[in-house]
């Protein structure tokens, strides 16, 4: 199994030995075998999610289990939070308060009208992935987060780019760059590219 990991992803986080070893599928052997295992997944989960109303997903266990139907036929640890550090995202022993603390301030920011609804799912997305909860696929998590907290405040699920950014190219740099400079606390590059 060293050709699947060995292959360079710089869209994926690297995994440590014990999560390289939760791979579900035993057929695996490349990265692009692991991309479509993923890929699949991640769709019957975003047409779960997009399907039904959801009364909250602003909570520990909606956030869980959303990954958990993203990533639950590929991975063991789908859904559950990381138990180690990574080159991205806060120690992973803080991860269940800064979900709450994301969550409540969410929450506030809808109360009080405090953004508009674009920047609030936006600014929840951009903080999600700053927590980087899981092992891997926190990105797409975020994005379809975001997409239901939109839809949740009457809004339109976002285009991020109208583009895969599962892949290396020009539209995920781009995502990466808005990112960081959401980063420095400039959200107009993030609202833009979300519409784009």
């Amino acid at each position: 199994m060293s050709d699947l990991f060995d292959e360079p992803d710089d869209a994926a986080t690297p995994l440590s030995p014990e999560e390289k070893r939760d791979l579900i599928p035993s057929y695996i052997a490349f990265r692009s075998e692991l991309n479509l295992a993923e890929q699949t997944n991640i769709a019957e989960g975003q047409a779960w999610a997009l399907a039904r109303r959801h009364p909250d997903i602003l909570n520990e266990t909606f956030i869980k289990n959303l990954h958990r139907r993203m990533l639950g036929d590929v991975w063991r640890w789908a859904g559950q939070f990381r138990l180690s550090e990574r080159n991205i995202g806060i120690d992973y022993w803080e991860i269940p308060g800064a979900l709450r603390v994301l969550c409540d301030d969410t929450r506030t920011w809808i109360e009080h009208s405090s953004y508009t609804p674009d920047e609030i799912a936006l600014r929840f997305h951009h903080r999600l992935v700053q927590i980087h909860p899981f092992p891997n696929g926190n990105g797409r998590h975020a994005r379809l987060m975001a997409d239901l907290l939109i839809v949740q405040l009457g809004g339109r699920p976002f285009t991020w780019g109208s583009q895969s950014l599962a892949e290396p190219s020009q539209v995920r740099k781009l995502y990466v760059e808005a990112l960081r400079r959401a980063d420095r606390h400039d959200m107009e590059a993030l609202l833009a590219f979300a519409r784009s």
